[in-house]
């Protein structure tokens, strides 16, 4: 025969009943007490009663105020370490230029004195003058 015979049951058909939901166990706690802030602020606070219709929506304007002033804050707060980080490097940048700044100054204060500088146009044939300089006087009429 046929393995798809219907074969007469005398189980009764199933009725329309309520379902027992069966009792879920909850994990045991660890007997160690250990201190944990999660445990205080679940202790101590009821959030849970402020989601039980859904979200509040009339704290909605109050958290996006929050989230931006926060965010501003830390692009400020990253934008004002990156200035001072500039600073730090122009600084190091101005003190280095105003040494090369000192020591050449001070070169060519050097090289600008009457002694270096007869020195220098010495080998061009040009000779220090021994004689004091003298006042050429032109007559008013003349000029």
């Amino acid at each position: 025969m046929a393995s798809n015979v219907l074969i007469k049951q005398n189980t009764p058909p199933k009725a329309n009943s309520a379902r027992v939901k069966p009792k879920v166990e909850q994990p045991k706690k660890p007997s160690g007490r250990k201190f944990s802030i999660f445990k205080l602020l679940d202790k101590y606070t009821n959030v849970d009663a402020l989601f039980e219709e859904g979200v509040p929506l009339k704290y909605l304007p109050y958290i996006l105020f929050t989230t931006l002033i926060t965010l501003f804050y830390i692009g400020n707060t990253h934008f004002a370490e990156k200035t001072i980080r500039r600073i730090d490097k122009i600084k190091v940048e101005t003190e280095d230029l105003r040494a090369d700044y000192t020591t050449l100054k001070s070169d060519y204060m050097e090289a600008s004195k009457q002694s270096e500088v007869a020195r220098n146009v010495e080998p061009l044939g040009l000779v220090e003058s021994s004689s004091p300089p003298y006042q050429v006087i032109v007559p008013a009429d003349e000029y």
